[in-house]
């Protein structure tokens, strides 16, 4: 067999084993590293890159390498989910850099870290005065966590005692010009529905790039064709609108009847419509 022909093959074979290494490996592996992670993934790179590009070594070798490299991690993440000094040795522990609004100059020089590096971090985060800062903390992937100030920090729902309506994340129902029942079945909806939908917006399946609904049960469309326009979900609008008309023709008949009784029902039944209006009138808009 021709040399170019088995690196082709090694290089195959060994970029389907790092696949499945790293997949089982864990997501971890994706996201930010720790020491030992690190290091893990330069090692099975240089093997596979090694292995790939020479027959000076059996495919045998590479492999066998791979597996210790996979065993001795996975290894150690079983060890470091049952023990927390394992766990500290080898991802190492967070180190606060500020405290109560005062910088750990100490914590800094022994991470290494400047007061450019921080103040650098700080603005990735939008903090741009460190007197904004209540406190910070290396983590053991390099990222800095920040908590500002509780005046720094902006206002939510919750400080105004504003009660807000639950809110769940959207669905999406249509991919490729391609119907996903899955998504469908979360917000219990269905293909009688969808096509509804559809036609209010004008729009066919197959000219549908995307499609989701959110958790109000409005369908939004992006088209294949970006020179058609599709009308925004008004339903919560006119849901209010026809509330309101409601109100508004019980006052009417309020006014127009000349039946006591009549009269009393339709005004008692006017103010509770109101009432509802007043509750649901912020959601609603």
């Amino acid at each position: 067999m021709p040399d170019w022909i088995r690196i082709v093959l090694n290089s195959a074979v060994l970029v389907v084993v790092l696949f499945f290494l790293t997949k089982w490996l864990g997501k971890k592996q994706l996201s930010q590293l720790n020491i030992f992670e690190y290091i893990t993934g330069i090692v099975l790179g240089g093997i596979v890159a090694i292995h790939s590009s020479t027959l000076d070594y059996p495919l045998l070798y590479g492999l066998l390498a791979m597996f210790v490299w996979f065993i001795i991690p996975l290894g150690i993440e079983f060890l470091s989910l049952k023990s927390k000094k394992v766990r500290d040795f080898t991802q190492g522990k967070s180190t606060v850099m500020i405290q109560n609004g005062k910088i750990m100059e100490d914590n800094l020089k022994k991470e290494r870290y400047t007061a450019d590096d921080l103040l650098e971090n700080l603005r990735s985060r939008n903090i741009f005065q460190v007197s904004d800062v209540e406190f910070a903390v290396l983590e053991p992937t390099g990222v800095i966590n920040v908590l500002p100030k509780k005046a720094s920090q902006p206002l939510t729902a919750k400080d105004l005692n504003i009660k807000l309506a639950p809110k769940k994340e959207p669905q999406t129902v249509i991919i490729d010009g391609k119907v996903m029942h899955e998504g469908l079945a979360n917000m219990s909806l269905n293909l009688n529905w969808l096509e509804t939908e559809l036609e209010k917006q004008q729009a066919s399946i197959e000219n549908v790039f995307l499609g989701q609904v959110d958790s109000d049960g409005q369908l939004t469309l992006d088209l294949y064709d970006d020179k058609l326009t599709v009308p925004a979900p008004i339903e919560k609008q006119l849901l209010l609108a026809t509330m309101k008309k409601a109100q508004a023709d019980l006052e009417l008949f309020a006014l127009s009847t000349k039946n006591e009784m009549s009269k009393q029902l339709y005004e008692k039944n006017s103010k509770k419509m109101k009432k509802v209006i007043q509750l649901t009138e912020t959601y609603l808009q």
